[in-house]
């Protein structure tokens, strides 16, 4: 049997646990709640903001060094940036483990950090944050696993709560209702998988049903007469993926295509992104499928000012060090006294970052403006445009 994705990259592995956030220490921060005190000190706004950086450096990896590399390069294009705040930025590179993000925060700590911005990996953010606790200082990680946010914890990357819930959402709007939801059977599927269940159901929206794989094409092989069934009959109106691994997307839209399944008969919408490779682009089983994207005007100017600042192509994830600077900036330049602390970095206007429009809610984890995107003959289309600003309550 032909196992697909057996084996991660550490590229791969980078990825999904910033991105998915498997790793998950065992102490958990508690959450804050909507109406708990305010965590992290006052500023002068007429004094530099001392901002502390964690990224990984100096590990042997080549692809978590220029990850590590475009964190910190990115943070100092948005203090450069500054609109009347000035920002005293401080890198600390660690190793991925948790005692050294620990000894990197302590260190920034006690030569008077006010803001923790990292780590990477969500274990050693988690540790991070309880080692904060004591100093009163917010963390403001390069995670995106929603179970280590909480308390002094707020995690920067893009949820696969926020992602499922814009595409549902989207679709609901579009006159689909019920949804068939299809998983790996990995840490990863499901975690994406509670992120759309949950979806569905905020959005008044009906699972009408689930098929888990394993990570192999004879798992998925099983499945597809049950999916192509729901779909020819007329039981659902979409199918929800999280093909979280790689080599998932093509063998799964392929094999449906074979069974006579596209978009055309049941909304194909996924939760990763599906112009990554630009190979998968000519696949036939993706064209008309839906799914997520930043804000892809302000992105390339991002990716191009970078360039050419710094001679190489940003790591994907490395806006997201602009992200968190740019959120104490636009604090600090406004003279909000409450930059780094909880009050001022969970307002709910958010701020503006390289990807979109962003916000920090009270129980750690985030809101982003995302674009709806499908392929169209080999091309990205947008069909829904990100928004560039948030209403007056959580939701667009």
């Amino acid at each position: 049997m032909f196992t697909i994705a057996k084996r991660m990259t550490r590229r791969a592995a980078i990825a999904c646990i910033a991105a998915a956030g498997m790793a998950v220490a065992g102490c958990q921060p508690t959450s804050l709640g909507s109406s708990g005190p305010a965590i992290g000190p006052q500023i002068d706004p007429s004094q530099p903001v001392q901002v502390a950086m964690l990224v990984p450096g100096g590990t042997g990896n080549a692809d978590l060094d220029w990850l590590g590399r475009s964190l910190a390069n990115a943070a100092r294009m948005a203090a450069a940036d500054a609109n009347g705040a000035r920002i005293d930025l401080r890198v600390y590179t660690t190793t991925p483990a948790e005692a050294s993000a620990v000894e990197a925060a302590e260190t920034a700590a006690a030569e008077g950090a006010q803001i923790i911005l990292g780590p990477l990996f969500a274990d050693s953010a988690n540790a991070v944050g309880n080692a904060m606790k004591d100093n009163n200082l917010n963390v403001l990680s390069f995670s995106n696993n929603t179970q280590i946010a909480g308390s002094n914890v707020f995690v920067l990357g893009n949820t696969f709560d926020n992602v499922a819930d814009r595409l549902v959402d989207y679709g609901v709007k579009q006159g689909l209702r019920r949804f068939l939801m299809v998983y790996e059977n990995d840490a990863a599927g499901q975690i994406g998988a509670a992120a759309i269940q949950s979806a569905i159901a905020q959005n008044g929206a009906t699972l009408a049903g689930r098929q888990e794989h394993a990570l192999s094409r004879d798992s998925i092989d099983t499945i597809i007469p049950a999916v192509s069934q729901a779909a020819k009959s007329g039981q659902i109106d979409a199918i929800f993926m999280t093909a979280n691994q790689q080599a998932v997307l093509p063998y799964l839209t392929d094999q449906l295509a074979n069974a006579g399944v596209t978009s055309r008969e049941a909304q194909f919408m996924g939760l990763t992104r599906w112009d990554t490779p630009a190979a998968r682009l000519q696949l036939p089983g993706v064209q008309g499928g839906w799914f997520a994207l930043p804000d892809t005007t302000l992105q390339s100017q991002f990716t191009s000012r970078y360039r050419a600042a710094y001679g190489e192509a940003p790591h994907e994830l490395g806006s997201l060090g602009y992200d968190g600077v740019a959120a104490v900036a636009a604090l600090a330049g406004s003279g909000n006294r409450n930059a780094v602390n909880t009050i001022g970095l969970t307002r709910s206007a958010g701020f503006t970052g390289v990807n979109g429009v962003f916000r920090l809610r009270r129980d750690g984890t985030n809101e982003r403006g995302m674009a709806i995107a499908t392929i169209n003959n080999g091309r990205v289309v947008i069909i829904d445009p990100a928004p560039r600003s948030f209403g007056g309550g959580f939701g667009f």
